[in-house]
């Protein structure tokens, strides 16, 4: 199977071309990451051209698509879901929708407890903790950095560097990557399942406020 995965939960614009196996791993053919948390929309589309033609091979050929579902800023995170629901139905294939926490804490790996952050801006992060084995245990979730201390926890995946916090190892991944984010449904996609609904997870509260009464402008 040939999968396309994309997401743009984060500053990273990430689209890749994999091949899933009926047994083992995916298998990544041609990735494109590029940082750039106000281009998403600009890069998108041209990272998945670049990517397929990287290795010859045309949309057609795709068997599904999966996308990183958030939690992240609206504006990112409505690019890479609304590109991969339009591919999806001009194609006719699944789009399976993925926690872009749980990509990262997959790639990042089990053996230890884990806390995976992302920057939501505003002095916030979205956060997600998973235990020894890799299962979430808590979030996503949106929150101040102050509020993250947790006994247990000694690893911390993701933007890292917004916690400032000492005492915990940093681990790869920063961003999510195709392997990551075929890997957490891998099962799924390889059966065929329905997809879960593409939702995206903002989390944040809209900028945007429901306007308040008209003001008189003539006496009463």
């Amino acid at each position: 199977m040939l999968v396309l995965a994309l997401d743009t939960a984060t500053p990273a614009v990430t689209a890749g071309l994999l091949r899933l196996p009926s047994v083992g791993c995916p298998e990544v053919l041609a990735e494109q990451v590029t940082v750039a948390a106000r281009s998403h929309g600009e890069l998108l589309m041209p990272s998945v051209c670049a990517v397929l033609a990287s290795v010859q091979v045309s949309m057609s050929e795709l068997d599904a698509v999966v996308c990183g579902a958030g939690p992240g800023p609206f504006t990112g995170l409505r690019v890479g879901m609304v590109t991969a629901a339009a591919l999806g139905d001009a194609l006719g294939v699944p789009v399976y929708p993925v926690g872009s926490l749980d990509a990262i804490a997959y790639r990042a790996g089990a053996g230890s407890p884990l806390l995976v952050v992302s920057d939501a801006r505003r002095r916030q992060v979205y956060w997600a903790r998973y235990d020894s084995s890799g299962a979430r245990i808590e979030g996503p979730e949106l929150g101040r950095p102050a509020d993250l201390l947790s006994p247990g926890v000694s690893r911390v995946a993701g933007a890292a560097e917004v916690l400032e916090l000492e005492g915990l190892e940093v681990v790869a991944p920063r961003y999510p990557d195709s392997a990551g984010l075929l890997a957490v449904v891998a099962t799924a996609v390889r059966t065929h399942a329905p997809p879960a609904p593409l939702t995206p997870l903002y989390l944040a509260r809209p900028d945007a406020l429901e306007p308040g009464p008209r003001k008189r402008v003539t006496p009463v």
